[in-house]
């Protein structure tokens, strides 16, 4: 499985990236903001894209909407990791279409059940 995770943080796309190498995901690539995510989506293929919320240039709810509007990566994967747990924000997300939200902090367990779900989805 390819992903993508995208966070302006580096300690988080660093906790991020061992996480999954921990779970045996090694085809990784990392991006800092939703802008440099977009363009590495138009560049190569990828089976999972793993972003934060609040993030500059384009947030992860832009980036989202960018995503589900283009047709050619409409029906990519997408799991949004925050701090924010405003149900009114989740609830907008959900309608956007994610596949999954994941609350900071977090365990290893509980990015793993989000991957597991989004791979039974898939099947």
């Amino acid at each position: 499985m390819r992903i993508l995770v995208v966070d302006d943080m580096p300690l988080m796309r660093h906790v991020l990236i061992n996480m999954l190498r921990r779970l045996d995901f090694s085809d990784i690539t990392e991006a800092t903001d939703g802008q440099q995510a977009l363009q590495l989506l138009k560049s190569k293929p990828f089976d999972l894209v793993i972003s934060d919320l609040y993030m500059p240039k384009i947030s992860g709810k832009e980036l989202v909407k960018a995503i589900r509007q283009d047709p050619v990566l409409s029906n990519m994967p997408i799991v949004i990791v925050t701090c924010e747990d405003e149900k009114s924000t989740i609830q907008a997300l959900i309608s956007e279409k994610i596949n999954g939200f994941i609350v900071k902090p977090f365990c290893l367990t509980t990015l793993e059940k989000q991957l597991a779900y989004i791979k039974a989805k898939q099947l």
